[in-house]
């Protein structure tokens, strides 16, 4: 760590922190130590946090003494986890609908945190919450990225949509003193823009390398086409969307390092992260209830495929509860040979609407089709799948030179083999346009249920 990093760690936020009042020091030292408990203890802690969340927002919250009263479940009758269970999921659309009806009583949305995410609808969703939650997010996130390799104080790199650049000397002052950090804007991954990147990375030599997944492998792989190797970062953190292993192994191989997966969203924060031995996510049980809810309304068990549900321990303004994510992953109970207490969940398989439907009714996640067919057949650098209709598939593909009109029929007869009596239409296209927040989508299902 250079001497400006220790500087920034040491002396620079320890004043801001003090000076704000911000728990963000003393949340993140409290999480460095609680990862090693043992896992019943952090259950025992969930439950604390859980009952004095009902408790609350039983008192504060119109909406939930409704729901609470409805289902039976309130502070005098919350006995366990199984009443815990009987409490209605929180669907998106309710969110959305509810909007401000959903704040409780004694906070003002004008003076509170508010985070805007659209997902894979493009239907906007807003979420409120208070400066203090925000920065315990930000010293969760911090004890991950940690886990990856980069230390607080140390210059960043981002591979973001649309993102937000110092502009005022003010800003760059502020910017400089909590932690410089550099973008590439995946709404214009080119040769061009990577060698920029490339350049201002030496001069501001970043430790971390974070951003959407598909978007460091499409850098990974201008890099390799252009032949630079100077982009040596000490962490990479891939997040907001999919990790697929074909790309994991370029990453890794054009910069020397680990990957390490990161699962969250606006709405919640941090929800799972890959440790040091890369073998699934652990759950943020420290901040959040994660819970894999099986089609029928169980749990899912162990390897059975499953919707993120999420409860959020420390949202009082705004909260979520029992709150359905639309993605989906498997049931996982094996603990990580890392030591760490923190429950695990398994690899995030994709979001409800990327799965496909065929006609007998079963659902085809689009990740597996993926890793059966690009991962597998030579002559294709990348692949969306969209489902029109139930007889129309349409596959955009960038292709190389190993691109044969063999090659070709095998990703037809691929595919209509696997959706019977589906036209499948195949366009070579020369790149995949990421959607309007700069993320990626591999399969897009437009069948209405």
């Amino acid at each position: 760590m250079s001497l400006t990093s220790r500087f920034r760690r040491h002396v620079v936020e320890p004043l801001r922190t003090t000076y704000s009042g911000s728990p963000l020091r003393e949340a993140w030292h409290a999480l460095e130590k609680s990862q090693y408990l043992p896992v019943d203890v952090l259950r025992d802690r969930q439950w604390q946090q859980l009952t004095e969340l009902v408790a609350t927002v039983y008192a504060t919250n119109d909406f939930y003494r409704q729901r609470l009263d409805a289902c039976g479940v309130t502070p005098a009758t919350l006995r366990g986890w199984d009443d815990f269970a009987r409490i209605p999921l929180l669907t998106k659309q309710e969110v959305r609908d509810l909007g401000l009806g959903l704040i409780s009583r004694g906070y003002d949305a004008g003076t509170l945190v508010k985070a805007k995410t659209g997902g894979s609808t493009g239907k906007p969703l807003e979420i409120f919450f208070t400066d203090a939650v925000s920065e315990k997010r930000n010293a969760s996130g911090r004890r991950h990225l940690r886990w990856a390799g980069w230390e607080v104080g140390e210059p960043r790199a981002a591979v973001w949509g649309n993102p937000h650049y110092a502009t005022g000397l003010g800003d760059k002052l502020r910017e400089w003193l909590f932690g410089p950090i550099m973008y590439l804007d995946t709404m214009s991954v080119s040769a061009e823009s990577v060698t920029r990147f490339a350049g201002q990375w030496q001069r501001m030599k970043p430790t971390l390398l974070f951003g959407h997944a598909h978007s460091i492998f499409l850098l990974a792989d201008m890099l390799r086409q252009l032949q630079i190797d100077t982009v040596r970062p000490t962490a990479i953190v891939a997040s907001s969307m999919m990790l697929v292993p074909h790309e994991r192994v370029l990453i890794e191989r054009v910069f020397g390092r680990k990957v390490f997966d990161l699962y969250g969203c606006e709405e919640v924060g941090l929800i799972g992260s890959e440790c040091e031995q890369h073998d699934g996510m652990h759950a943020n049980v420290d901040q959040l209830i994660v819970e894999v809810i099986a089609e029928d309304g169980r749990p899912a068990a162990a390897g059975e495929r499953g919707v993120v549900t999420v409860t959020d321990l420390q949202n009082m303004a705004m909260p979520l509860i029992r709150y359905r994510m639309e993605d989906m992953t498997d049931g996982r109970t094996t603990p990580c040979s890392c030591g760490r207490g923190l429950p695990m969940m398994g690899k995030i398989t994709g979001r409800v609407a990327d799965f496909l439907r065929r006609r007998d009714g079963s659902r085809v996640a689009g990740i597996s089709l993926i890793e059966n067919t690009l991962t597998k057949m030579p002559g294709m650098d990348q692949m969306q799948i969209v489902q029109e209709s139930m007889t129309l598939l349409r596959l955009r593909v960038v292709t190389n030179q190993e691109f044969t009109p063999a090659r070709r029929d095998e990703l037809q007869h691929y595919f209509e083999e696997t959706f019977e009596g589906a036209t499948v239409d195949i366009e070579q296209v020369p790149r995949i346009e990421p959607e309007p927040n700069g993320k990626y989508r591999f399969s897009i299902c437009r069948v209405q249920d």
